[in-house]
Formats: C-alpha cells, structure tokens, sequence
C-alpha cells in the first residue's frame, strides 16, 4: 500500500521522504515470484539429497542455498525499496534504501539538466484487448511488465549522464515535488518544455 509524500523542512534544506510506492499488484507478483522461486529450489534440494556421490550433493546443496539467498535478497530488495530527496541550495541528492544497503547521489544544480516527467510510452494495444475470450489477461499484464521495467518517473541529465528517479510519483505528485524544490533550488531548477501542461505556476514570493 503506497504512503504519503512527506517533507522535512530544515533551517537550509529539504527532506521529502516519497515513501512506499509499489502498487499492491505489484507486490503481489513480487511475493508469486518469490514463491515459485523458492518452491522449485525446495523441489531441487530434495531431489539432490538422492545423489550418490557425497561431493556432487555437496555441490549442488550450495547452489541450492545460493538461490535461496539471492531470492530473498531480490524479494525484500524490493518489498523495502524507499527513496528520499535531500535540497539544499546548492545541491539535490537522492538517497535510496533497502533494507540491506543505503546509496546517496549526490549533484550539484549547475550540472544538472532540464527536469523533465516521464509520460508513460505508448503502448501498442494487444490483439486481445476488449476481447470477451482474453482470459489470461495478456493486455494486462503487458502493462505490468512495462510497470516492473520503470526506473522513475523524474528524470535529469547530469553532465550528459541520465539520471532516473521517483518510481510510482504521479504529476499531481510531481508537481507539489517541484514546487517544494523550487523553494530551495530557485531559478538553479530548471524545468523541461513538457511541465507548461504539468503543472500551473505558483508564486512562491506571495507573502514573504
């Protein structure tokens, strides 16, 4: 279940927490996968403890538990999956968690490109959309499998190195991102020809 945008205001900087984003499909494939993952391992440990030769079990035992090891890394990898903005203003940093590892990039705004918001591709409809006899869902799950593949939805150049962020942000998420941003960032934040439809301007210097 996705949570609430939170932001941290500090003294010189700006903490926005995005909080959990993936959809509950989506963890519901996660957990399936892990599962059949996990099953087929259980499947091939018992059938190794029928070998024979005591080194081939040993081998194959440690492969066994291998797998194990990297499917859960993977499934709670994922399940834990946080991202947090970190203003200033002189630089944006985004900070990604999991439960095993913590990363922080960190750039600085004269480097930065246009901030664009990336409108899902098109999708070519499948053959059996709106069809009665589509039983196995095939359109949907194309959907799916472009939501699996999605880096983010804010992305930038940095130095001419693309730079995704934000995964499940909506424009009506991005556009309160932005304009929270804008209070550090200033006219360092530059904005990419697609926002003029995105978002409506705010005067942020009303009142102060």
């Amino acid at each position: 279940m996705k949570t609430e945008i939170k932001y941290l205001w500090g003294k010189d900087d700006l903490l926005i927490d995005l909080g959990k984003r993936t959809e509950p499909r989506i963890r519901i494939i996660y957990c399936i996968e892990f599962l059949v993952t996990i099953g087929i391992a259980t499947i091939l440990l018992l059938q190794s403890f029928r070998l024979q030769f005591n080194w081939l079990q040993f081998i194959t035992s440690t492969c066994i538990g291998i797998v194990y090891l990297l499917a859960a890394y993977r499934f709670l990898s994922r399940m834990f999956y946080r991202e947090k903005l970190f203003i200033t203003s002189e630089t944006f940093s985004i900070i990604r968690k999991t439960i095993f590892r913590r990363t922080i990039a960190t750039y600085e705004w004269e480097g930065m490109g246009p901030l664009h918001y990336a409108v899902k591709e098109a999708k070519t409809d499948h053959p059996l959309k709106g069809k009665s006899f589509d039983y196995f869902g095939f359109d949907t799950q194309e959907h799916v499998v472009q939501y699996l593949h999605h880096e983010g939805n804010l992305y930038f150049n940095y130095n001419d190195i693309p730079v995704r962020f934000a995964r499940g942000i909506y424009s009506w998420h991005a556009e309160e991102i932005v304009n929270m941003i804008r209070v550090f960032s200033g006219p360092a934040l530059q904005l990419g020809p697609e926002w003029k439809n995105l978002m409506q301007e705010i005067d942020w210097t009303e009142g102060m």
